[in-house]
């Protein structure tokens, strides 16, 4: 099937925040191959609110299980749903197995994806990943909308959500909060893969304070499961800052965080959200590597130390130091955001 005859395709997409987000730059490509596609993602059910941000996606269809689960049954009754789209392809994205299985049994004639576990027959056009090729995980996505004899590493467009006006004004009156006239800093301490991937919190409170002083308003973003480090960083930093962690929903963060002039963070999915909104970012990396996913953004700045021992990619730091996030020194930091936004 030729890409002009492509009408309608599915993307199975991933199952983490920040490579949802960076996949709108698959969207984007196969948007601009062939304006007229339809483009439906397949995704967990959290990802609803990052979708209906994307234009280039006409739905989504929800996944209504745990991260991991297999359930075949459920995932039969799902492809049998979906035989009625008559999709001429599908995009898929995680290199699971269970990933595999919808687009199979929903008879979708093109079904294309990287080599990956026990995937042979359930997908038909097979890629193999040079990872030195396509060293970003958005390389990858990207990738994979184009033909195989494609020039590679393909061009990439950042991805860029957008949020209609008065999404933002309703977030703010649900929370009963008021846009500060005073610049506004976010801080994203989290990062729920885990706490190899946090700044430690005292330096998150440093940086606060200092912000607080010249006269920046703070808020933290954060969910339910950050709610002890926001609580910590706000013991240290003062009253002045606006605890919301675990207070708003996903798409309320997305239209709350698109109210800041300049955005700290750790790696993870708040931090491609905000390079996604445009803001001003710095991005603090430890055990992850910055040439893997950056954010993707022009106006982002990345502090990373490429100690000998990172990056590591564990999700605790198997050393006990830290040494890749507690060497990276608040004063650092503040000079980056002041290269961001002068005084």
């Amino acid at each position: 099937m030729n890409a002009h005859e492509v009408k309608k395709i599915l993307v199975v997409g991933p199952a983490w925040v920040g490579d949802m987000v960076m996949a709108q730059s698959l969207f984007q490509r196969l948007k601009q191959q062939s304006p007229s596609v339809v483009i439906d993602v397949l995704a967990p059910a959290w990802s609803e609110p990052l979708l209906a941000r994307m234009p280039e996606v006409r739905r989504a269809h929800t996944l209504p299980f745990m991260h991991g689960e297999l359930k075949l049954i459920e995932r039969h009754r799902i492809a049998c749903r979906l035989r009625a789209e008559r999709y001429d392809r599908a995009i898929v994205l995680p290199n699971s197995f269970k990933s595999a299985l919808i687009p199979f049994w929903a008879n979708i004639p093109r079904r294309t994806g990287y080599r990956g576990e026990l995937r042979w027959g359930l997908l038909n056009d097979v890629r193999q990943l040079d990872k030195k090729m396509l060293p970003q995980t958005v390389q990858r996505f990207v990738a994979l909308g184009l033909p195989k004899n494609a020039a590679q590493p393909p061009q990439i467009q950042f991805p860029q959500l957008h949020i209609s006006s008065g999404s933002a004004q309703a977030a703010l009156s649900a929370l009963r909060l008021e846009h500060p006239s005073q610049p506004l800093l976010a801080l994203c301490p989290g990062a729920e893969y885990g706490p190899a991937k946090r700044w430690p919190t005292e330096y998150f409170a440093d940086v606060a304070r200092t912000k607080i002083a010249q006269g920046w308003s703070v808020w933290i973003f954060g969910s339910a499961h950050d709610k002890t480090i926001a609580a910590e960083i706000c013991a240290q930093a003062g009253e002045e800052c606006v605890d919301l962690s675990g207070r708003t929903s996903l798409a309320q963060a997305i239209d709350l965080l698109s109210l800041t002039d300049l955005v700290l963070t750790n790696d993870s999915g708040m931090m491609h959200v905000a390079a996604a909104l445009g803001r001003k970012l710095v991005a603090v990396y430890g055990s992850s590597d910055p040439g893997f996913t950056p954010p993707l953004s022009s106006t982002a700045r990345v502090v990373w130390l490429k100690l000998a021992c990172s990056p590591c990619f564990e999700r605790k730091c198997p050393l006990v130091h830290l040494n890749c996030l507690r060497e990276i020194k608040p004063e650092r930091v503040l000079a980056e955001m002041a290269a961001l936004i002068p005084s």
